[in-house]
């Protein structure tokens, strides 16, 4: 890859697990009653044919990791998660009033902050009290984000008997001093264990999430690293770029200097280094960051074009509606979004109050729409298509200038009403989705507000 392409292209950027992104959400388009409306009109339209997703959020952890940029409260007080989970279980019903039948869960998801931090007793309680009111779908997927550190073979085993099958544990780097700096000391060893319980216990699908760019990471630590994942070769893994945004993330990630971190070449050849080991492995590389083994079902839902992306990440299955339980949590109707009260106090109190504890979101015109799916053809497929009317919009003219000059530096291939991205252009994808972005490009904004894009 060329030194001057990356140069001209890292940017800030959005991720794009939305569109519009959250910076360009209209707040005062919706309200709790607008959001309703998405929510009946979503599940009436889908919920008999492909059912609906559950994203759960669970915040607490008993340590700060200092790269995170998840909503988490930190906490060694466990006598936090009763109340909790009475108000998932409170919003839960709140959103079963709104449902006019019983809803078919398609995928549920545990996300945190630590979901391990919760004892196997109130997780069993919490995925007892959604299920209770809900069935699952023919081929239904439940999956958790577990911390190597406090995960036991009491979670493994509740939480499989439950009918979870995919597991998630937080790895980022082996190097000492890497843990050290982010507060995230977990040895080879703690990583080997739950893996290896896991598959004891009979998980099918097992993902590592690693990370590029951390503070005082080399190059040798990424093989390193990578090396040590082959020894427990999980079905799939997220190798991802860590996101410096300090002054939206706060004091964590003020806990190292600028000056620590890999910048442009440097951080790139991590990456660079990192996919080709991992290739070289039997990994295929998904969407954008994302690797799997041939035989998971990631990798076959981007064989057959079914590969979806939302504020869960990448995932094998889409449904219409996606539901956010939890404080910070995000709702998606394809219609709207919605996202929970930020702290614990105020996300309790009004979902114990039989409120959806909504404190902003947006109504997604037929223009956000429209953009939204070039986006998430981009994101998952690579490649996208204007060629019926109904997928041209005003400014397309205009974005394909942009896009022509991306041609000329080798990141698109643009084809008569439509562009793919080549293989070797994929780091870019992100700047690639930027000029579909019509949002940004109405309003740039006049703070840094995005992570650099490679």
């Amino acid at each position: 890859m060329q030194d001057n392409l990356i140069q001209k292209y890292n940017i800030p950027g959005p991720r794009y697990t939305s569109y519009p992104t959250v910076p360009y959400w209209d707040n005062n388009s919706i309200d709790p009653d607008k959001w309703k409306d998405a929510v009946h009109r979503a599940f009436s339209e889908s919920n008999a044919s492909e059912g609906i997703s559950l994203y759960i959020h669970l915040p607490f952890c008993e340590s700060l990791c200092t790269f995170c940029g998840c909503h988490k409260r930190i906490t060694k007080r466990h006598e936090v998660e009763d109340p909790y989970i009475d108000a998932l279980l409170n919003e839960w019903e709140s959103y079963r009033q709104l449902f006019s039948a019983v809803p078919r869960i398609k995928e549920l998801h545990l996300g945190g902050g630590t979901p391990t931090f919760f004892s196997p007793d109130n997780l069993h309680r919490l995925i007892d009290g959604i299920l209770q009111h809900a069935t699952l779908a023919e081929e239904y997927e439940l999956g958790f984000e577990a911390h190597p550190n406090n995960t036991s073979l009491e979670h493994l085993t509740s939480l499989y008997d439950l009918g979870f099958r995919r597991c998630s544990f937080g790895v980022q780097d082996y190097a000492p001093l890497v843990q050290k700096t982010i507060n995230r000391v977990q040895p080879f060893e703690k990583v080997k264990w739950v893996t290896d319980k896991a598959r004891e216990v009979g998980y099918s699908s097992i993902s590592h999430d690693l990370v590029f760019g951390l503070p005082h990471q080399t190059l040798g630590n990424v093989i390193d690293t990578i090396n040590k994942t082959n020894e427990l070769l999980p079905d799939r893994l997220a190798f991802y770029s860590y996101a410096h945004v300090p002054w939206i993330k706060g004091t964590g990630q003020r806990g190292f200097s600028e000056a620590d971190l890999p910048k442009d070449k440097a951080k790139r050849a991590l990456y660079e280094e990192g996919k080709k080991l991992l290739s070289e492995l039997g990994y295929k590389e998904i969407g954008m960051d994302h690797f799997a083994l041939k035989s998971d079902t990631l990798f076959e839902s981007m064989q057959n074009k079914t590969l979806h992306r939302n504020f869960m990440g990448y995932t094998a299955s889409k449904t219409q509606l996606m539901v956010g339980l939890g404080m910070s949590a995000i709702g998606d109707s394809w219609y709207a979004f919605a996202q929970n009260e930020k702290t614990v106090p105020e996300y309790e109190a009004r979902a114990n109050r039989g409120e959806l504890p909504i404190f902003r979101g947006h109504l997604l015109t037929d223009e956000d729409r429209l953009i939204r799916q070039h986006i998430l053809n981009i994101m998952c497929h690579f490649e996208t298509s204007w060629a019926s009317q109904e997928l041209q919009f005003a400014e397309l003219d205009q974005c394909l200038r942009k896009l022509e000059e991306m041609e000329a530096d080798g990141l698109v291939q643009l084809k008569d009403h439509g562009l793919a991205v080549p293989e070797q252009a994929r780091p870019f994808v992100r700047n690639i989705c930027m000029a579909f972005d019509l949002r940004l490009m109405r309003n740039a904004p006049e703070t840094r507000v995005f992570s650099m894009t490679i």
